[in-house]
């Protein structure tokens, strides 16, 4: 029996709820992921993740707690979003070659008239990159749908020479924060 409601399609997503043993319920939401006129990176990622949650508890009208999360790839204080074409991510991924970035993943769980929420922000180093590397990635298949254009958890785990933070954070589901905000509704994940 489901423990909870993921409002999100994402199958990462899904792969790190199975890893720490929770059952769950798909029930994607579809918003408007446009940054508003000067929006912060981390005010987007926290207003994405709470309309996802709101969105799903209006739709779903069940007891059971909504788990939303919304992940921004960030760098010079600009929000990378999933490319829209290969021009689009070869751009993302030569900005980020050789450079720091950010991961913002904002949470945001919602059961009874309760709302938690959570961010984690993880910084993402690169080697430098080629140009035949980059062109090479893209025909891979894996840069189309990801926030700045990589996937960590897959190939594009080549190109990451550190990390400080949430690994699961970058994926696009914060296990430590996801596990403390499922504990203030009552769902422990680990029990004494």
């Amino acid at each position: 029996m489901a423990q909870i409601i993921l409002a999100s399609a994402s199958p990462r997503r899904r792969e790190l709820l199975d890893q720490i043993g929770l059952s769950y319920q798909v029930r994607p939401v579809d918003i408007d992921e446009t940054p508003r006129h000067k929006e912060d990176p981390l005010s987007y990622v926290q207003r994405l993740a709470a309309e996802k949650s709101l969105l799903a508890q209006q739709q779903c009208g069940v007891a059971l707690p909504i788990l939303a999360a919304d992940t921004s790839v960030v760098i010079a204080g600009n929000i990378l979003g999933k490319p829209l074409d290969k021009l689009h991510a070869l751009s993302m991924l030569q900005q980020l070659s050789g450079q720091t970035h950010q991961v913002y993943t904002a949470i945001s769980l919602r059961w009874t008239d309760q709302h938690a929420e959570s961010v984690s922000i993880t910084d993402v180093s690169f080697r430098e990159l080629s140009e035949a590397e980059i062109n090479y990635y893209w025909t891979t298949g894996e840069p189309c749908d990801k926030a700045g254009a990589y996937a960590i958890q897959g190939l594009g785990s080549i190109f990451v020479s550190a990390i400080h933070g949430s690994f699961s954070g970058v994926v696009g589901l914060p296990l430590f924060e996801t596990a403390s905000l499922l504990a203030q509704a009552g769902i422990n994940i680990i029990h004494d």
